[in-house]
């Protein structure tokens, strides 16, 4: 029996790596035989760098840059070959996420992806030919001007000073100079890892709907909006590009503006982004099983998420697929039509979350044994 397991990182408890071999562990107490192959995986977000450069054999990069206040951040990304060639692979996280800075001193309106431009800047360095970037988890609504910063673009006030850095001061955007952004953007191919569709602006924007996660007041929503209404007016006027509107520009707060427009970056599903670069329909093709999972399960896991990607490529060869998850949600039967064909959670007791995130790797390897014996019986029944 091959059986793969490809699960997600459960956030704030396992990794991919971890997960997969609690996995492993609980199913060969029932199981010792079996074939097992272990799959790293991400979808854009924590973990992307991990799950390519684990799957392909790379190797970590670590680069200084700025955070997202302009602290000094040891930010870790990945190269690797693969069959887009010299590959970089760059969680935005990692230099302008949202857990660099304590939550006492996180701002909204100050923060920064110039970071993120300085970890672009180092792979170009590194003579890649395709840039892969997760673009989860940020602490910024920069709309992306930090990173393009970084790489050579100015912006400019009314008056022809150089804007500070942030979301905020977008307002006072005039314009927009690109003659000295590095000319090695226009030949290297730039993948947006993202699931977001969110447009720049408005009511569904990023400022909207994800600002007050990152700490932004009513008051400061209205404000970044406006600046981020005014950037894509300048952007449209002097990049000669309307990205108001495109599904995903919000990402990342505005990011995925900013790598369309100034870096020619390609938006695409994150976990089929990572499943198509690791070769995962080449390992599962084969398969007589299937485990993936997640932290928490709900219906928002079938708009892209990692277990439906993976099920997703299963299902082509009629392999069924158990999803284990920390939590499980009461409309996770949406998942049955995305091919899932189980859906287990890992406590088997009421447990606080404390103790779930504290006991993570011996619930999964629990629920993992669990469940394979169930398969087991299973394949006794007529």
């Amino acid at each position: 029996m091959k059986i793969v397991l490809a699960p997600d990182s459960f956030k704030g408890s396992l990794s991919s790596v971890q997960a997969a071999s609690a996995m492993e562990k609980g199913i060969r107490k029932a199981v010792k035989d079996a074939q097992i192959e272990k799959v790293c995986i991400a979808d854009g977000g924590e973990g992307t760098v991990e799950a390519i450069v684990s799957m392909t054999k790379g190797q970590y990069v670590h680069t200084t840059v700025e955070g997202p206040l302009g602290e000094k951040v040891d930010a870790v990304w990945g190269l690797c070959t693969t069959e887009k060639g010299k590959t970089a692979v760059i969680e935005m996280a990692a230099a302008s996420g949202i857990l660099i800075t304590p939550q006492n001193k996180r701002n909204v309106k100050k923060a920064s992806t110039f970071g993120t431009g300085q970890l672009i800047k180092a792979a170009l360095d590194s003579g890649a030919s395709c840039i892969i970037i997760g673009i989860g988890g940020s602490a910024t609504n920069d709309g992306g001007a930090g990173m393009a910063q970084a790489l050579g673009a100015q912006f400019f006030d009314r008056e022809g000073k150089i804007l500070p850095k942030g979301g905020e001061a977008l307002s006072e955007l005039h314009s927009i100079d690109l003659r000295d952004l590095d000319p090695r953007l226009n030949y290297t191919k730039i993948l947006i890892a993202s699931d977001v569709k969110n447009p720049l602006c408005g009511k569904n924007g990023c400022s909207a709907v994800y600002g007050p996660q990152k700490g932004a007041t009513p008051e400061d929503v209205e404000i970044l909006d406006k600046a981020l209404e005014n950037f894509a007016a300048i952007a449209k006027r002097d990049v000669g590009t309307d990205i108001r509107n495109v599904p995903g520009a919000g990402a990342a707060g505005g990011l995925g503006a900013g790598l369309m427009l100034f870096a020619n970056g390609k938006m695409e599903p994150g976990i089929e982004l990572v499943l198509n670069i690791i070769g995962f329909e080449n390992i599962v093709k084969d398969a007589d099983l299937v485990f993936t999972g997640e932290g928490f399960t709900d219906s928002q896991t079938a708009n892209g998420k990692a277990p439906v990607g993976v099920a997703a490529i299963a299902k082509k060869y009629k392999i069924p697929v158990i999803c284990l998850s920390g939590g499980i949600s009461s409309d996770a039967s949406e998942l049955y039509n995305h091919g899932i064909d189980a859906v287990g959670g890992t406590p088997c007791a009421p447990v606080s979350l404390n103790s779930c995130i504290e006991n993570a790797a011996a619930m999964l390897e629990d629920a993992a044994e669990r469940m394979i014996r169930l398969v087991l019986i299973g394949t006794k029944l007529k």
